[in-house]
């Protein structure tokens, strides 16, 4: 006989008996409301803390009232399992709290000038009296050096990430991924000097009669050295997730183990692949150190990557932010949002190619 079946005296079994007691909303809502109001009486009477401490003492308040609310109307293990969801809700506000604040410090300070002025114009000739000026000329190098330093380290990454899952064996493919991890640490610095102490100081002379030159080709040098690991890595981790038997049931069709890779292997992994090579793009396009060092910045539209200084969003940043100018710092908080709006863009325009594969039509 079951539980349910059993009698208890003065007890009808029916439904509304069995079912259990939840927590109304409204309740819920007025243990939050004086949670908080306890909290804010709490600080702002004994002049402690500002708002962010009332949040925080009425987060903490609100859980140990819900626990004991809950606790008695639901039940001890209701109460907890309330408790654990609401802790779990709080650390979700709380990763998301200072992407918002970013965003919206950016898209505050940095509306002021996006203006049609600020994207056609160069700082050439722009005093610090003067209000106008803009960053095309950084757009620019950043667009040139982002877009060569990718042309040389994606087909790298992911050939040498293909190596190292589907051929690499032995001491060969240790060593490789061991200075690949090592590559991931290195500070952009470093990046930076090597380029200059090789491609700067010793190859440029070369064609230049003999003297170095900066260029943003060196800054794509740089970036694509910051970059390699990212994606040799992220795409590495991506193959190892391709299930063995669609390799395996390409192997008993016959097909050669290149043909899977290329038809198979790589259009199974490529959202991942793209979400990695995206991360390593974000990363090259907001160094500043690199571009520095070896592109030297200007305040003048370079289009030539090959030839003279040339200027990136990252760096006139960090030169407006440090102008006497008062109209600098308008200047770059307006760069900072563009160099933002441009990675998302690129970043959603890679993911909708990236669902254009073979295996998803």
């Amino acid at each position: 006989m079951s539980l349910l079946d059993r009698e208890v005296p003065g007890v009808v079994m029916t439904p509304d008996n069995i079912r259990s007691r939840t927590l109304p909303v409204a309740v819920n809502l007025a243990i939050a409301a004086g949670a908080f109001a306890v909290a804010a009486a709490v600080v702002f009477g004994l002049a402690i803390g500002n708002w962010v401490l009332v949040v925080v003492l009425g987060a903490a308040f609100y859980l140990v009232g819900l626990n004991v609310v809950a606790g008695r109307i639901e039940g001890r293990r209701a109460a907890r399992d309330r408790a654990m969801k609401s802790l779990i809700y709080a650390a979700c506000v709380l990763a998301i709290l200072p992407l918002a604040s970013v965003v919206w410090t950016l898209v505050s300070k940095g509306i002021g000038r996006l203006d049609a002025d600020f994207f056609n114009t160069s700082m050439n000739n722009i005093g610090a009296r003067d209000p106008e000026g803009g960053a095309y000329h950084a757009i620019i190098g950043t667009l040139e050096q982002v877009g060569i330093a990718t042309l040389m380290s994606v087909p790298l990454g992911v050939l040498g990430a293909i190596y190292l899952v589907e051929y690499g064996r032995g001491k060969f493919a240790t060593t490789v991924r061991f200075f690949v991890d090592v590559m991931t640490g290195i500070p952009s610095i470093v990046a930076g000097l090597f380029i200059l102490s090789f491609w700067v100081l010793i190859v440029s002379p070369w064609f230049n009669n003999g003297q170095p030159r900066f260029s943003g080709f060196a800054a794509a040098l740089a970036l694509a050295v910051l970059m390699l690991p990212t994606i040799v890595r992220s795409t590495e981790e991506m193959l190892r997730l391709v299930p063995g038997p669609l390799r395996e049931g390409a192997y008993a069709l016959g097909v050669p183990q290149w043909k899977t890779i290329l038809s198979v292997v790589l259009p199974t992994a490529l959202p991942g692949i793209v979400t990695g090579i995206m991360l390593a793009v974000a990363r090259a396009a907001g160094e500043t150190a690199p571009v520095l060092l070896v592109a030297g910045g200007a305040a003048a539209i370079n289009f030539d990557p090959f030839g003279g200084n040339q200027q990136s969003l990252s760096l006139f940043v960090y030169q407006q932010a440090g102008d006497a100018s008062r109209y600098a710092p308008d200047r770059a908080w307006t760069a900072a949002l563009t160099l933002v709006a441009l990675v998302l863009i690129l970043t959603v325009a890679a993911k909708l190619l990236a669902r254009r594969n073979k295996l998803s039509r």
